[in-house]
């Protein structure tokens, strides 16, 4: 609809059609609001990531009437870790996983976004203003509440005054593809040098797989001649295909989930677990959270996210916080790795607070505890 001065009125205007954005438009559209999803880019695309899917992001996508979206990609039942000091751990996951090339779970998840009555529409994103009763976004387009789910260089983020993550909270890696003839783990391989960093693997099912490098910035640029040797070094495989690089904002370090009527979701707020790189799950969740706090109406809008984010989210990223600060010396992953061999549900919780919202409970802290009492002086 056109409203005054040839802008185009919404209900909700989201920026970025990713699985954060096309998830808030499906919540959105759930209850008939008019919608406006925008996107620099055209459908299907790629985006540098692990692909990997965890069980917790294909429920949430479920209950927004989503199915579907890792057909064709067989599920991988297990999990490899190895310490920066060599521990290791191989057991099953708690549930099972998929890889899905963001090619094709993006598009799944837009063009699921534009049946349920989402307006697409190509548009690089430069300016968003409160204008009166409304947020207008370049002049052109004018909403009741803008979602920014723009990622990590978010133009909504720099809108209301945020700054990228600073170094220590801001991570960089690469990703490619190769052959592999691993068809049922998933392999994540951690570090000592530049700890916190690891290499993964993410088996695809037809004989490649996902693989990248990625470690936590410090203030010095990293180059790509560097990561990809420090991929080499840790897996053992093919040379990668379709290498490119990313930044991971870090959910240790994360702005104000909302101002007035602009929400942030996703990478642009910097959810993305400290542990894993994994931000498909908080994507979906927190997209879903502002669509729904979005289609409920401008008043007090920004409260109403930030409450139901507490109330989701806000007890594990407190633990995965904590235990970000407890992991700063690798020993103590290699205990917690140690306690996971010997302990299936410790290897439980700490996938569960890697992949999706869980948390550590008493137990789990008592068997890593143990883990480092035995630690022999003379271990690294």
């Amino acid at each position: 609809m056109e409203g005054r001065a040839g802008l185009r009125d919404f209900d909700v205007a989201i920026v970025g059609a990713g699985p954060a954005g096309a998830a808030a438009a499906l919540a959105a559209c759930r209850t008939g609001a008019r919608v406006l999803l925008l996107d620099r880019s055209d459908f299907p695309r790629d985006k540098v990531c692990g692909d990997g899917i965890a069980a917790e992001a294909v429920t949430v996508l479920r209950g927004l009437g989503v199915a579907g979206v890792t057909d064709g990609y067989p599920a991988i039942e297990r999990l490899r870790l190895v310490g920066p000091g060599g521990s290791a751990v191989a057991r099953p996951l708690p549930r099972a996983a998929y890889t899905v090339p963001r090619r094709v779970f993006d598009e799944r998840l837009v063009r699921a976004a534009v049946a349920a009555g989402a307006d697409l529409r190509k548009h690089t994103v430069r300016s968003v203003r409160a204008a009166g009763d409304g947020i207008t976004i370049d002049g052109r387009f004018r909403a009741g509440v803008v979602i920014g789910a723009d990622g990590a260089g978010s133009v909504v983020r720099r809108a209301l005054g945020h700054p990228v993550n600073p170094p220590g909270h801001l991570a960089v890696a690469i990703r490619g593809y190769a052959p592999t003839t691993n068809t049922t783990e998933q392999v994540i391989v951690t570090t000592r040098q530049r700890w916190p960093a690891y290499a993964w693997e993410f088996p695809l099912g037809d004989g490649t797989a996902n693989v990248g490098y990625g470690e936590v910035l410090r203030g010095v640029p990293l180059s790509r001649a560097y990561l990809s040797e420090r991929l080499d070094a840790l897996l053992d495989g093919g040379e990668p295909t379709g290498v490119r690089g990313h930044h991971l904002p870090l959910s240790t370090r994360r702005p104000p989930p909302a101002r007035g009527r602009v929400l942030l979701t996703g990478d642009a707020l910097s959810l993305i677990n400290p542990f894993t790189g994994e931000g498909i799950f908080y994507a979906v969740l927190s997209g879903a959270l502002a669509g729904e706090a979005a289609a409920a109406g401008p008043e007090r809008v920004a409260e109403r996210y930030g409450r139901a984010l507490r109330h989701r989210l806000g007890r594990h990223l407190r633990h995965s916080g904590f235990a970000t600060r407890l992991t700063r010396q690798p020993w103590v992953v290699d205990a917690a790795v140690g306690a996971a061999a010997r302990d299936g549900e410790v290897f439980d919780r700490m996938v569960e607070l890697g992949l999706g919202d869980g948390v550590f409970d008493l137990r789990t802290i008592g068997r890593i505890a143990a883990r480092l009492g035995q630690r022999h002086p003379a271990d690294p």
